[in-house]
This record gives structure tokens, C-alpha cells and sequence, in this order.
């Protein structure tokens, strides 16, 4: 008998090593919907629960979507769109009625954990020209407002996520950090009203961008490796990451409120897109930033546990292309909800490939390519450049994963991107007859010809207004016509 209950304690044993939770409290991850074909709420948030993210931060509150998080337990950032301020920042009672509709409704007994609202997303970037300037502040007093007389006050906080951009260095160091002065007299007034009522401030922040928009920035300064170290004074920084949060920190002091409690909204390295943006480079990225998460260590001026929500859960391709062709390729998992490459969230070691999304189904296993006996061959550059503009061609711009195809693949990609995005339509592989349908799956080693995923009816119309046209950049069509 005795042998009998050592062999069921080390059983015991064995499955309380292997329940030890990977995702730290710490970690979020932002489920954004920016795509032609979305997976249906329940597969993404069993996806976030059998990988143990317990903090989602979306982009709208859609309410069908919101819903399948009810009894999760998971903690909820809604969002409320840029295009929508204006609307809640006229009118009190709109905000009382977006809380009503979006919140309240949510938080009955076993509803929706919602912690934070999201009002904007980046309102201030300089791209935007001040266009959110006047409205987003009156806006987050009119939903905590409203968060407060529903009850919610204690349990909600309204937030505005803002880019790092909002804030800056003459010297680049972090000690000389001030909010951009055409924003610095609103964003005193929001970081005074988030310290009244307990909020946090909310920031992205992207290496990534720091070493694309600058040929002279130190790649290794992007990641986590320690070289090319910024001496400020006393203090050094080994990685723009931390440079960066503690620019924001000097930047609040200016402001008086130098002890704000900060969360960072997004951060993550894109795979695809861009010479810079790859798997590998990515893995780097994530493995450090763990690392540093893990540690607790946080940075020379907020020693102690970051908060820090990953971008994104998965690839969008229909995301605007505006700021670069990586804007569709942040996903931790690709648009199917497959892991891109292992990574070790615990930071101690634990590197693994996360679960894959359970239940998707695909659409037949076909794709459309260029005929090779196609005539009106004149045609090919035009019609190439008409189907990447209404379907996802980034993969193919300079440096990406498929940018190395031959002329033929190069347009039957092209052809592909836009026939699986129509969700195979006969009639949509036709390109003034230069096309055809093939068995053959045409993917390459770096190359993958994606075959979509089949979406429900329910699915595509609760996402489409969420989503965006799919326009390509003028780069693409002339890239692809040379």
C-alpha cells in the first residue's frame, strides 16, 4: 500500500510541475481585429486561456466578441475607436450610455473582469496633425464620469493609450525627457486627472520603430544585448526599452507627477514586412524583453515589476500599411492562429512553442497562380497591381519573406493573396484570364502561399466594422510593375 500512495504523490507531484503557470501576471497581449478573416471570440479566448494570458487589451468593445470573455476571469481593457471622441466628448449622456451598453451590461455575476477603458488609441500621434487634440481629454472625463456615477469608479479606470511619441529628448537622453510641446498643455491635464483618480498612464512603445526610422540607431541598442550603452549622468542604459520608459518618467516629473503608475499598452517586434522585421529577429526581441520581466528589475528610475501588455495576438491583414508593410505582421501567431517560433515567457529558461489556436477550419486546400500558357501578357503587371491593392501583398516588398520569388511566383503570390482573401471565389481567379487554380501548394521555404481560414457568417458581420479596406501602398504596385 505504501508503494502504491508513493507512486500517486509523485504522480501528484509530476502534475503540479507541469500545471506551474508560464504567462507572469505582468503580461497582457492586445487582440486586435484588423483582418479579412477573423477566428471566431470562442477559439481566441480558449487560445489565450490554454496559454495562460490573464490580461487582453482590445481595440473596440464589440459586445458579441466581449462576451465569449465572460466567466474567463480574464482582465479586460475595452477600447473605444479615435473616430468616436468627438461623439462622447459633445455629450455626457453618450458617455453614460456607452458605460451603460459596454460595461454595465458585462458585469453581472460570473460577466466580464473589465479593468480598464481605453478612450482613443494614440490620439496625439503627430500623423494625425492635433485632429484629437480638442476631444480626447473631454472625453476620458465624461467616461470616468460616467464609471463613477454607474459605481464602477473603484473597479474601471478610463485610460488613453498613447505612442512614445508624445514625449521626447533634445539630447536623447532620458533625463532631458518633455512632452511634445504642441501636446504638453493637454497632457497636463490628463496625467492630473489620471493621479486623481487612480489610473494609470498608458504607453507603446516600439523598438522596432526606433531602429527603422533611423539608419544611424545601434541595432543592438534595439534589443536587449547590452551594446551601445546611453551614459545619462550616473545611469546607464543598455537598451532603448528602458531609455525610452524612463524618458517618460522625466516627462511626467516635468508635469508633477512623477510617481504615475505606467502601463505599457503595446510592445513587440514584427516578422515580416520589412528587411528588419523576421522570426528570428522577433525571438531575440521577446527573449530579452522576458528576461528583463522576469527579473523584476525594472528600470534605473521604476525599480520593481513592469506591466506591459504584447503586440499583437495575431497577423492582420488588412491593418493600415500607412506607417510601414510590418503593421500586418506583429502577431505572435500568424492570422491562423498558429505560434510563429518558440519563446520562453517565463524568462527563466522555459522556451516552447505557445498552444495553437484549437478548432480552425480551412478553406480547400487550392490557390490561384499565373497560367503558364496565359496569353495578354501585357496584362500581368496590371492585373498584378490590382490584386495587390485589394488584398495583402507585404511579403513581398524588399527584404520579406517572399521577396526573393521569381517573376512568376512573385505575381501568382500576388493572384493568391487576393483569390483566398475572396474566400476562393471562382470568379476571383480569373485576371483577364492569366490565372488558374492549382492543388499544388506553390510555397516556398521562406515563401508560404496561405490557404484562409473558413469564417461563419455570424463572425464576418459582427468584425466588419471593424475592419478596413485592404489598400496597398503606392511602393507595392510600383515595386511589383518593375
Amino acid at each position: 500500500m505504501a508503494g502504491v500512495m508513493a507512486v500517486l504523490w509523485a504522480g501528484a507531484l509530476i502534475l503540479v510541475a507541469t500545471s506551474v503557470k508560464v504567462v507572469a501576471d505582468n503580461i497582457g497581449v492586445n487582440w486586435g481585429t484588423m483582418t479579412s478573416h477573423p477566428l471566431h471570440p470562442r477559439i481566441v479566448v480558449q487560445l489565450l486561456k490554454d496559454n495562460g494570458f490573464e490580461k487582453v487589451k482590445l481595440f473596440d468593445s464589440d459586445p458579441w466578441m466581449v462576451g465569449y470573455l465572460a466567466g474567463t476571469g480574464i482582465e479586460v481593457m475595452l477600447g473605444i475607436p479615435n473616430d468616436q471622441l468627438e461623439f462622447l466628448s459633445q455629450d455626457y449622456g453618450n458617455a453614460k450610455d456607452w458605460v451603460k451598453e459596454n460595461c454595465t451590461s458585462h458585469l453581472r455575476k460570473g460577466g466580464v473582469n473589465i479593468k480598464y477603458v481605453a478612450v482613443g488609441n494614440e490620439p496625439f500621434l503627430t500623423s494625425y496633425k492635433g485632429r484629437f487634440l480638442k476631444t480626447t481629454f473631454p472625453a476620458l472625463k465624461n467616461i470616468q464620469k460616467a464609471l463613477n456615477e454607474a459605481g464602477l469608479g473603484n473597479k474601471i479606470k478610463a485610460v488613453v493609450p498613447q505612442n512614445a511619441d508624445v514625449y521626447e529628448s533634445k539630447s536623447d537622453k532620458p533625463s532631458d525627457g518633455v512632452f511634445r510641446r504642441d501636446v504638453k498643455a493637454v497632457m497636463a491635464q490628463i496625467v492630473r486627472f489620471l493621479k486623481e483618480n487612480g489610473a494609470p498612464f498608458v504607453v507603446n512603445i516600439y523598438p522596432f520603430i526606433s531602429l527603422t526610422m533611423n539608419s544611424k540607431f545601434p541595432s543592438d541598442f534595439a534589443f536587449f544585448d547590452g551594446g551601445h550603452p546611453i551614459q545619462d549622468d550616473n545611469v546607464q542604459y543598455n537598451n532603448v526599452f528602458e531609455a525610452n520608459f524612463d524618458t517618460l518618467i522625466y516627462a511626467l516629473k516635468d508635469l508633477g507627477t512623477p510617481n504615475l503608475t505606467i502601463l505599457v499598452g503595446e510592445v513587440g517586434w514584427p516578422t515580416d514586412g520589412h528587411k528588419k522585421a523576421n522570426k528570428n529577429s522577433a525571438k531575440k526581441f521577446y527573449d530579452g524583453l522576458f528576461k528583463v520581466l522576469a527579473s523584476k528589475k525594472g528600470t534605473p528610475l521604476r525599480p520593481g515589476e513592469m506591466d506591459v501588455y504584447l503586440f499583437g495576438l495575431f497577423d492582420e491583414d488588412t491593418k493600415s500599411i500607412e506607417p510601414g508593410n510590418f503593421e500586418r505582421h506583429w502577431g505572435i501567431f500568424d492570422f491562423d492562429g498558429k505560434p510563429k517560433f518558440t519563446m520562453d515567457i517565463s524568462g527563466k529558461g522555459g522556451d516552447k512553442h505557445l498552444v495553437a489556436a484549437k478548432g480552425v477550419k480551412y478553406l480547400p486546400k487550392q490557390w490561384c497562380v499565373l497560367e503558364s500558357y496565359a496569353s495578354n501578357q501585357d496584362l500581368i503587371g496590371q492585373q498584378t497591381g490590382w490584386a495587390c491593392a485589394r488584398s495583402d501583398c507585404t511579403a513581398l516588398q524588399d527584404g520579406a519573406s517572399c521577396s526573393i520569388l521569381d517573376p512568376d511566383r512573385t505575381v501568382s503570390y500576388a493572384f493568391n493573396s487576393y483569390y483566398q482573401m475572396n474566400n476562393q471565389d471562382e470568379d476571383a481567379c480569373d485576371f483577364e484570364g492569366l490565372a488558374t487554380v492549382v492543388s499544388k501548394d506553390p510555397s516556398t521555404m521562406s515563401c508560404r502561399f496561405n490557404t484562409q481560414i473558413k469564417v461563419d457568417g455570424a463572425t464576418r458581420l459582427s468584425f466588419a466594422q471593424g475592419a478596413v479596406a485592404a489598400i496597398s501602398s503606392s511602393l507595392t504596385l510600383f515595386f511589383l510593375l518593375q
